[in-house]
């Protein structure tokens, strides 16, 4: 053989591996991240899904002005999210209930009193009125409070309610007929005399207070982008784990939760379903994940802004990431302080009408 063979076929060797090895690093390179192996085993014992349901759209929108006729979004969190502890969670502590200032409520006066047991019976099968909550309350002879009839205590009044609004709109003339024939069904079996207010008042009530809402319903989102390899679901969970999210029962849903138990998540964190499920998850490439903030679901005292600001910054930092806006915009401080300000406005217009954010009567407007 001669040198000038031995030469090409070195030459052709040698470009044979470089190929190879070009072809093994784009492959790394373009291969979804992964875990780390020593926190692996603990980040899927912490992914399991619980016992909630919910999902997000990715999006950031703060809308004071929405188009008439339009309904309000749907809620992006179910409230039954999980604790982050492995300890069941307790139910949230209730706080009111029938409430005027969202609330029609229809007084039933009785002869004499009435037992939980009988109110029970004769509650309504579904607690609706069209896409509206109905509910009952009876006045405690011993306590003196209203509280949902409870078997073996005893009332000495009842009072029904229908709420004014919530996010699928206001309350109507037919969800008012509706909240009438129920009510009155409830009235006549423990033999009480009920007494409505008059329709037409209650449904213009209703009207404003749902214009009042859709103007300062605000759900705020982050879109996280990957700048150069993906990330697999167990690399996502990974880090978002360490910033304190759980997950929630739909794969590839995280939450933030508050710090007492039973009430909404401060913040939720979403990447694609199908990804989560496939059969090999650690080859699935996942390239953006939102972040989402329901306002008027999250105590204000929990700093609900500043957390989802810091979880942005912080994953697009481990993660090689950038953060924008649903349409690819990136979000620059500038823009983060104007929403922030913008926030602080729309946190004392709701504390003015007495619908501060994360209260019960927000929690349920904004529903």
């Amino acid at each position: 053989m001669s040198n000038l063979t031995l030469a090409l076929a070195i030459l052709g060797g040698l470009v044979l591996a470089a190929v190879v090895a070009y072809n093994t690093l784009t492959s790394r390179r373009n291969a979804p991240r992964q875990p780390d192996a020593a926190d692996r085993d603990l980040s899927e014992a912490d992914h399991r899904p619980s016992s909630s349901s919910d999902g997000v759209e990715p999006m950031l929108h703060i809308d004071p002005h929405p188009t008439p006729g339009h309904e309000r979004h749907e809620p992006l969190f179910d409230p039954d999210l999980p604790a982050p502890s492995a300890s069941p969670v307790p139910a949230a502590e209730r706080r009111g209930g029938l409430d005027p200032l969202i609330d029609v409520i229809a007084p039933v006066s009785l002869d004499g009193l009435a037992s939980g047991d009988a109110a029970i019976a004769a509650m309504p099968p579904t607690r609706r009125a069209g896409s509206k909550p109905v509910a009952i309350e009876g006045l405690n002879e011993h306590t003196g409070q209203w509280e949902p009839p409870v078997p073996g205590q005893r009332y000495s009044a009842f009072q029904v309610g229908v709420q004014l609004a919530n996010r699928t709109g206001a309350l109507n003339e037919i969800e008012y007929s509706e909240f009438v024939v129920k009510a009155q069904a409830f009235a006549d079996a423990v033999n009480g005399a009920l007494e409505f207010p008059e329709m037409l008042d209650e449904v213009a009530r209703a009207r404003e207070l749902d214009q009042f809402a859709s103007a300062h319903d605000a759900q705020l989102g982050f879109v996280l982008r990957a700048l150069h390899a993906a990330w697999s679901p167990g690399y996502v969970q990974q880090n978002a784990a360490r910033l304190g999210f759980v997950a929630g029962i739909i794969p590839g849903r995280m939450v933030l939760p508050t710090s007492e138990a039973g009430l909404p998540p401060i913040l939720g964190l979403s990447f694609d379903t199908q990804a989560a499920l496939a059969d090999d998850p650690a080859q699935s490439a996942i390239r953006e994940l939102s972040l989402s903030l329901d306002v008027p679901q999250v105590d204000r005292a929990e700093q609900p802004f500043r957390r989802m600001r810091e979880a942005a910054a912080t994953l697009a930092r481990e993660m090689d990431g950038v953060v924008t806006d649903s349409d690819g915009q990136l979000l620059r401080e500038e823009t983060m302080d104007a929403i922030g300000a913008d926030l602080e406005q729309l946190y004392d217009t709701l504390e003015s009408r007495d619908l501060a954010a994360g209260s019960p009567l927000a929690r349920r407007l904004f529903s």
